[in-house]
This record gives structure tokens, sequence and C-alpha cells, in this order.
């Protein structure tokens, strides 16, 4: 794992990042190649000034596998999938690279080649997928991992481990075992024996009991000092999942933990950011815009727009704009709903524009107001955050910053109609708030590419 900026980057995909675009790099200089093989070398072109291109058609395609979802290795391997977003992302970088074409002259190579350099990279990743798929299975790069306890805690390693070889799990008190017998690993000699004799490289603690002589805290030390990483369920869960468990909630971790970076420096960068970011969108996405306030208009008529309270930074509330996705009457009830999957209230146009999550798009000039960020928790309305700070401990958490138009828990899981969807998205909130850096925000916006394309969790 690599640490940048609080967030954990797998060592897996900086690899296979790394030889894909040393993949794509090659696909274009043999499809130059292939293109003039009568009038040039293959060396001569490598150490051209076709390198430059070489590397920008390396760096959209690969950002367009990002967008794609295609370096989330948390998704099932196999061919289907690779195929299935493969596709797609080919054609998102045909896109970009012909955009750049015209905004950049110079970089300008030919249909022709393009057509070339496109089927080779397709077939290279292709291959290159397949070979790491088969290679990913022999689970070489997994870190194993010797796991304290053997209760529910020690449970969830085995519910969620992905990344991780778990070599076993060794008891330390009279806790119900919830794990297989076969699983637990009868304690012989000391622990940094254990790890020794299985090759462990690193340890999780899995059981809330560390008080009293059971628990091997000068053992953890030794091993520590020996280069054996040594960290708790919570801080597991942080680095693989990108969540925060409620349950490790309380006053002192919040006080004495790290991150929660709230800081003049950072709330600069961060505003500067979402200026940036919501005025280049404002004008990309105008023709959509236009066209959505025409399909509005024609099939349900006016008002084209929809405000709605939301609560913002500090508790606040501000008055939300959306395009108006369901039918006048949604609501005549008076009383606030959770959105379900097939709303009846939602018209044909509003199904089409909440897929492709179009419909929030008017919150740009919520951003640019400042009551809102490019990239942050989502706001909800006062009726549900009333119900949800009673039912959900640190709910209020989420307001220390400002709400955002996309963000960690929209990237990374469905859409939330319940309050035990609201307590996995807020897990995953928490972990924003405590993290939140510019590279974080690039990397939800990268991954935002895939939620909108394939109309991921959209309602």
């Amino acid at each position: 794992m690599f640490r940048i900026y609080n967030h954990y980057i797998s060592s897996t995909v900086v690899l296979l990042v790394s030889i894909e675009i040393a993949v794509l790099m090659m696909a274009f200089y043999l499809g130059i190649s292939l293109r003039f093989i009568d009038q040039v070398d293959l060396l001569s072109i490598i150490f051209s000034p076709l390198s430059e291109k070489a590397a920008t058609f390396a760096f959209i395609m690969s950002f367009s596998m990002a967008g794609m979802g295609m370096y989330q290795l948390d998704v099932k391997l196999s061919t289907r999938t690779t195929l299935f977003r493969l596709m797609p992302s080919m054609l998102l970088g045909f896109g970009l690279i012909t955009l750049a074409f015209y905004v950049f002259p110079d970089l300008y190579f030919g249909r022709g080649i393009l057509g070339i350099v496109m089927l080779l990279a397709f077939l290279g990743i292709l291959f290159t997928r397949s070979v790491f798929m088969k290679w990913f299975s022999l689970n070489i790069l997994e870190p194993r991992a010797l796991v304290l306890g053997i209760g529910q805690r020690a449970k969830e390693c085995i519910d969620e481990a992905k990344g991780h070889k778990i070599i076993g799990f060794l008891a330390l008190s009279q806790e119900e075992c919830c794990v297989p017998a076969s699983a637990v690993i009868e304690r012989q000699g000391s622990l940094a024996a254990m790890v020794d004799r299985y090759g462990a490289s690193e340890i999780i603690i899995a059981t809330r009991d560390r008080r009293g002589g059971n628990f091997p805290i000068q053992e953890l030390l030794e091993c520590k000092l020996g280069g054996v990483r040594v960290l708790d369920l919570d801080a597991y869960f942080e680095r693989e999942k990108g969540q925060i468990r409620i349950g490790s909630l309380n006053p002192s971790w919040l006080v004495f933990g790290g991150g929660f970076d709230q800081s003049t420096r950072r709330s600069a960068i961060k505003r500067i950011f979402d200026l940036v970011v919501s005025l280049v969108l404002l004008g990309v996405t105008l023709p959509v815009t236009l066209v959505t306030v025409v399909c509005i208009w024609i099939e349900d008529g006016f008002p084209l727009f929809y405000r709605q309270e939301r609560v913002g930074k500090g508790g606040s509330p501000f008055m939300v704009l959306k395009f108006r996705s369901m039918k006048k009457d949604a609501e005549k009830s008076g009383k606030p709903q959770w959105a379900s999957t097939d709303d009846p209230r939602t018209t044909r146009t509003g199904k089409i524009i909440r897929k492709l999550r179009i419909d929030e798009l008017p919150q740009i000039f919520n951003v640019l107001k400042g009551e809102m960020s490019f990239v942050g928790p989502r706001p909800e309305r006062p009726f549900f955050v009333e119900q949800l700070n009673k039912e959900i401990p640190y709910y209020n958490v989420r307001h220390s910053i400002k709400p955002g138009i996309t963000g960690w828990a929209q990237v990374r899981y469905p859409y939330g109609a319940s309050v035990e969807d609201a307590i996995e998205k807020l897990q995953y909130d928490l972990y924003y708030v405590k993290n939140h850096s510019l590279f974080l925000d690039i990397i939800i916006l990268i991954d935002t590419v895939e939620v909108v394309v394939l109309g991921k969790g959209g309602r």
C-alpha cells in the first residue's frame, strides 16, 4: 500500500497502471511502425518527437480506463467484466483524443494511424488483463495477515477481506468463537515465532478486550520493531475499505485521531478547485443543459427547476437547485419520502436525467455561491437529518465540511434510500471528512465518470 495524503493506493493498482501505460505507449509506437512500415524503424520512432504524442495517448487512455472503474480491484476480475469496462473505456478515450486534436492541433497524428493504434491498444490491454487476472489469482502480492481474536469482530475480517490473505486466527481471551474452527491457530511459542513460522507481514487486532495479562502488548511491540505491521480492525477497514466504522467513533478518537484538516490553506485550495471545476463543467455541459430544459418543458411544463431545503456546513440550511425529475405533486401528502427504485412519481425525462445524474447539474450554481463544494458528502433534507441524528451516533460529523455534488460515498456505494443505507454511506462520508485532500477529490472526480456513464446507483 502507498499512502498519499492520508489515502491509501494499492501497490497492485500502481503496478497495473505502470504496466498498462507502457503497453499503451508501445501500441502507439507499433501502430506508427505498421502504418509507415517501409519508411521508418521502431527505434527511430521511440526517440523521436512522437514520444510526446505517445505519452499523451497513454495518459488519456489510462484516464479513461480509470474513469470506467478498471482500476477498482474490489470488483470481481473476469474476462466479461474486463470487456464490459474496456469497450466503453476505448470509446471514451477515442472521444477525448479527438477533442484533444481540436484543442491542441500539434498532437494530431491522423485518423488512419489512430484506428490502428486503438486496435493495438485494445488487444494489448486485453492480453495484459488476461495475464494479470491469472497472476492476481495466485495472491502473489497479497499481504499475509495474522488476526488476533476469534469473536464477531474477527469474523468481519473474513466477510470483508479483499486483497488480503488471512493466515488464521489466534484466540486471546474467552470470547465466543465466530470464525470457522479450522481457521483457528493453536498458539505455539511467542507471537514473533508465530509470525516467522507462517510468514505473516502484518497483525490485525480484532478484539476489544485489551486489558489484563491476556493482551500481548510487549510481544506486539517486538513484532512491530521487527518490521511487522500492527493495526487494529478499525484502521484495517479505513485502509482497505475506505470507511470509518461507526463502532470506532468516540469523542477521544475524534479529538486525538489524525486527519480532519479544516485549515485555512486546505479550505482555500478546495475553494479554488471548486470554482475551476464548476466553471469548466458549466461550459462543457451547456448543450446537455439546454436539451434537458426542452425535454422537461415538453413533457411536464413549468417549473423546470426544483428548489429544496437541504442541510449544509455546520447544520445551516440552504436551498439546493436541481432539474425537476418528478411530477409536480410528488409530495402532495406534505411528508418527505425516500426515493425508491422505479419511483412512480418520476417523469420519463426524470428517469433518464436521474440515472445519468444530469438532474444534479444546476447544483453548480450552489457551488459557485459557496453553499456547496464540488466534492463532499451529499446534502440531506432537514426531515431526514433530524431522523438520522436520533438513530445514528455522530451523524452530524458529516456536516463539519460543505456538502458536495459528488462524493466518496456516491462513488463507493449505491443510491441510499433507508436508514441502513444511510449508515453505510455515513461510514464513507466520515472517511472523506477525516482524509479529504485535493488528491482524493481528483480520484473521486475520476470515479464519478463511471457513475455518470454507466448510470450506477441512479433511481
